[in-house]
């Protein structure tokens, strides 16, 4: 089965919309969660996610903000006024849809039902929110709060990968290039990027498909029409450096 795994859209619909156009044929969806926050098109990014084939969606950070579960308070300056500016925005139907997420899933490995293959988290396996996983320290302490061979998480918009071993410690950190496949050979953290805010250096959306009868992850990037999305935000006076930022993909 050919799984596409998106994360942190951040209400950017033209690279929601570009991610679909360039996958391709797949059996199902897994959302990591932040599908709203920072971008203009909340309400769009939510209404396309829920047609999106069998699929499987986790709550975010910023899902959570804009439904006042998370005190915007906690947030930066820039964020809480996007967050605000959504919470204004959102229709009571699609706020129902965020209610209705969990903080954690877990996928049977395919064939076996009673084996748990896959967790999916938006921040990490011991804090599902809010955690970040930015090096393999972190991310070493993390493996034993999952016990199913892959964990796939969100928040950091960076793709990357941590590979474990019980006699290989700390976690090995592999940073994929665009366009490459790796195979899953030992238990694994994978992290698909952002469709919506990409904050690797490079604007492009991202987005990996998970393959598990093969068991690989191939990460993918594609290019949107940025100019458009920093157009409909500076319409609807969302903050300038999270317009800026797009651009350049920081």
């Amino acid at each position: 089965m050919r799984i596409l795994v998106i994360s942190d859209i951040h209400s950017n619909l033209t690279a929601l919309e570009a991610v679909l156009a360039d996958v391709g044929d797949i059996d199902g969806v897994w959302c990591l969660g932040d599908i709203i926050g920072y971008g203009p098109d909340p309400n769009e990014c939510i209404n396309l996610v829920q047609t999106l084939p069998n699929l499987s969606c986790i709550i975010g950070n910023h899902d959570a903000a804009c439904l006042k579960r998370i005190d915007p308070a906690t947030f930066n300056t820039e964020a809480r006024q996007a967050i605000i500016w959504t919470q204004e925005t959102l229709s009571p139907s699609n706020c129902a849809f965020l209610e209705s997420l969990p903080e954690v899933i877990t996928k049977p490995m395919i064939g076996d039902q009673a084996d748990p293959n896959v967790t999916l988290v938006h921040g990490s396996p011991r804090q599902p929110v809010w955690e970040y996983l930015l090096d393999a320290h972190h991310a070493t302490s993390n493996f034993s709060y999952f016990n199913t061979a892959y964990c796939f998480v969100g928040h950091t918009h960076m793709p990357v990968l941590f590979h474990y071993t019980d006699n290989h410690r700390p976690a090995q950190l592999i940073l994929p290039k665009p366009d490459s496949t790796t195979r899953l050979t030992h238990r694994a953290i994978i992290n698909p990027g952002s469709v919506g805010q990409p904050r690797d250096r490079d604007s492009r959306a991202a987005y990996v498909i998970y393959n598990s009868e093969e068991q690989t992850v191939s990460h993918r990037r594609v290019i949107y029409d940025i100019v458009t999305v920093q157009k409909r935000m500076l319409d609807n006076h969302l903050p300038e450096r999270h317009i800026r930022r797009l651009e350049s993909g920081w």
